[in-house]
């Protein structure tokens, strides 16, 4: 392993690695129920502005533009906790959602809400229906 290698896996340096679009995963969880709520992309001024704000912001791929969770439904996320993964190209946020709890556009809490079942179909979870 390079000395690079090294520090961006086993050292304190916070180096986020962008990918080609200059994007960056981002799985968000609540940090009360450890429940994963959604997965979304974030450029480097939505990281930016997640750590300066504290509240997520995201990059939305279809509009192309940076947004902030809760904007315009009221469903805020509060960021308790941010970490990456061992490479640094996904981060992991622990959020303290806010309005009614929900995080999905489709009005579920979590955009998890459907699992493949025995006959290869999705089956909409208990939570999640």
């Amino acid at each position: 392993m390079s000395q690079a290698s090294k520090e961006v896996e086993e050292g304190s340096l916070f180096a986020p690695k962008f990918d080609a679009n200059g994007l960056i995963v981002c799985v968000t969880t609540e940090a009360a129920t450890h429940e994963v709520l959604m997965v979304a992309y974030m450029n480097e001024l939505a990281l930016e502005k997640t750590i300066e704000t504290g509240l997520a912001h995201y990059w939305s791929r279809s509009r192309g533009s940076l947004w902030r969770k809760g904007e315009t439904s009221g469903q805020t996320q509060k960021v308790l906790s941010l970490r990456v993964d061992c490479d640094q190209d996904a981060v992991l946020l622990e959020v303290e959602v806010g309005g009614d709890g929900r995080a999905c556009h489709t009005g579920r809490k979590s955009c998890f809400y459907r699992a493949l079942g025995d006959e290869g179909a999705l089956v909409f979870s208990a939570e999640g229906a």
